[in-house]
């Protein structure tokens, strides 16, 4: 099965998604990133027990620094999936990245090549 989601989502594969670090996700935003979202496994369904629970805690703080920062807390998001939902992930995607479109570039875009 091809799916087809748009060509501007980036796919960082990590072993659970309790590895992504709030640092990471503040960097893509720095990097030039307009949106960043975390797929991660079924709440009560994480290979590593509670990754998912870890990962959305992050996401919810990264939320409040955007929040704090003047700039729009849904640009970050995180929804649980399992492996096997291949056509819901390209869903997503797909409504992500159309909600980005709506909020417009991030105000963080160049931001380290500024401050360099």
């Amino acid at each position: 099965m091809r799916l087809r989601y748009p060509t501007s989502v980036k796919i960082i594969q990590v072993p659970c998604t309790g590895r992504v670090d709030i640092i990471h996700l503040l960097k893509s935003f720095e990097d030039g990133a307009d949106g960043v979202y975390v797929a991660g496994c079924e709440e009560g369904d994480c290979h590593f027990l509670t990754g998912n629970l870890k990962a959305r805690k992050k996401v919810n703080y990264v939320k409040k620094v955007l929040e704090s920062l003047g700039t729009e807390p849904d640009r970050v998001a995180m929804y649980n999936m399992s492996a096997a939902q291949g056509p819901r992930f390209a869903e997503i995607a797909r409504e992500f990245t159309a909600k980005i479109k709506e909020l417009g570039p991030s105000p963080f875009k160049g931001f380290a090549a500024k401050a360099a």
